[in-house]
């Protein structure tokens, strides 16, 4: 009864705080603004299966992809041996499917235990690759420090869960032989029905119930740990690649998304009918922002997808203007933005009238000013140095689209602060001369009043 009181209290503190934990994160998102995505449902859910459950993508890269998939089919498989924990834990039993299932269980904590050796062997090729090997797009600068450690916690992570899986199984098989009046058959499983005599077989029975319950209290307890540890690491992705999957546009990765008053003011320029009403501004009214300086000016699906960023780096490792040497890396970039979201909800979660830009009105999302923006993250020259190609699109594992808060970046510092790179200006003076980024001598559409004259 005292085990059984203790699973509750420590279940719900742990469920209740991450829930608290997952609400900011949820809260951080929205602090960007409203975009409607228009979706084809079907597209988005087998968007879903094949890329986020499926993995689809991470096998362009085959080693990596089969050693995450040996880690992720573990971590999915083992939520069913979770759950029994979960109704032993609440009621008091043990091995609450065994005598139901019978063979089926079985085969079923088999199967997971053979996956969870794999996944060990996947976990300790991965430390080695970022710690001994140290591949390329694991080491770049926006790697130093808390991102590198937050990797191999959770990687350290999975060694201790693993550890409570087969302490808990071995010593349980054991004790089957020793006192089968209250410990269930198993069966013969794959890894725990030699692995659990060969360590445990020796010892008394009091020692194979401490080890049985060590085994089942580390492994919950980890599950715990982690769950609250989540947001606050890069594996946020295991749960918001399923949304971000399913919210990713599925518009060309090549169309640039128009703003309507530039457009309109574009084509009023060029003498397209009905244009020149609807690029019209009031001279009263305040001439708009363009683009996006902050989380706030970006959209949600924006935030999120920062959010859901893996720090895989594959982005980075096919980026033309990283690969030259240029400070341009996509991943930094969604990292920088996470951080500049955790950073003014941590701000918002003070109350402090410090930030409140009307110090008369309570802190909130629309009454915030803090005296920075993303460019105290993001500098001109890293989104300068992009060239628009949509190779971090493609590479993405989990659909996030870099390019989008670059462009932004960029359309913010051109069109709102009329700033820029000065060997950029010729180009714009072409565009707003001649409607073309080359400076000719003739109109644009020369040839075609040529060609009609004829």
């Amino acid at each position: 009864m005292v085990q059984q009181i203790l699973f509750i209290l420590v279940s719900g503190a742990a469920l209740g705080y991450a829930t608290f934990q997952f609400m900011k994160i949820r809260r951080n998102i929205l602090l960007g603004q409203d975009e409607e995505i228009t979706l084809d449902r079907g597209q988005s859910w087998k968007n879903v299966l094949l890329v986020a459950f499926g993995q689809k993508k991470m096998f362009k890269r085959m080693i990596p992809a089969v050693l995450h998939f040996f880690i992720y089919a573990a971590f999915v498989i083992t939520q069913i041996e979770l759950i029994e924990i979960f109704i032993d834990g609440v009621f008091g039993v043990h091995r609450f499917f065994a005598p139901s299932l019978g063979g089926f269980y079985t085969f079923m904590i088999s199967f997971i235990e053979i996956l969870s050796v794999l996944a060990f062997i996947g976990t300790v090729i991965f430390l080695i690759r970022r710690n001994l090997l140290k591949i390329p797009r694991f080491v770049k600068s926006e790697m130093t420090g808390w991102p590198t450690l937050d990797a191999n916690l959770i990687l350290i992570f999975e060694i201790i869960l693993l550890i409570g899986i087969f302490s808990m199984n071995g010593a349980d098989t054991v004790l089957q032989q020793v006192d089968p009046a209250h410990y269930a058959s198993t069966g013969d499983l794959a890894v725990s029905s030699w692995l659990g005599p060969a360590l445990f077989g020796g010892m008394e029975q009091s020692s194979l119930v401490v080890v049985e319950r060590f085994g089942w209290w580390l492994h919950i307890s980890m599950v715990f740990v982690f769950l609250n540890y989540l947001p606050k690491s890069k594996h946020l992705h295991i749960i918001l690649a399923f949304p971000n999957t399913f919210y990713a546009k599925q518009n060309s990765r090549g169309e640039m998304e128009n703003m309507d008053s530039i457009m309109n003011e574009v084509k009023s320029m060029m003498g397209f009918d009905g244009a020149a009403d609807a690029g019209e501004m009031p001279m009263d009214e305040e001439l708009p922002e363009f683009g996006a300086n902050d989380v706030f000016s970006l959209s949600w699906k924006n935030i999120m997808d920062a959010y859901s960023c893996t720090e895989c780096g594959r982005c980075t490792s096919v980026c033309p203007a990283n690969l030259t040497g240029k400070k341009l890396s996509p991943r930094k970039i969604l990292m920088d933005i996470r951080d500049r979201a955790d950073e003014i909800g941590k701000n918002l979660d003070s109350k402090s009238a410090d930030f409140a830009q009307d110090k008369e009105k309570p802190l909130s999302k629309d009454n915030y000013e803090d005296g920075k923006s993303l460019f105290d993250y993001i500098t001109r020259e890293e989104i300068h140095a992009c060239t628009t190609c949509n190779a971090c699109v493609e590479a993405c594992p989990v659909l996030i689209n870099p390019l989008e808060p670059i462009l932004k970046l960029r359309r913010y510092e051109i069109l709102t602060e009329s700033a820029g790179p000065s060997d950029w200006l010729p180009m714009f003076n072409s565009i707003e001369n001649s409607g073309a980024v080359w400076s000719m001598p003739v109109d644009r559409d020369q040839w075609a009043k040529d060609a009609m004259a004829e």
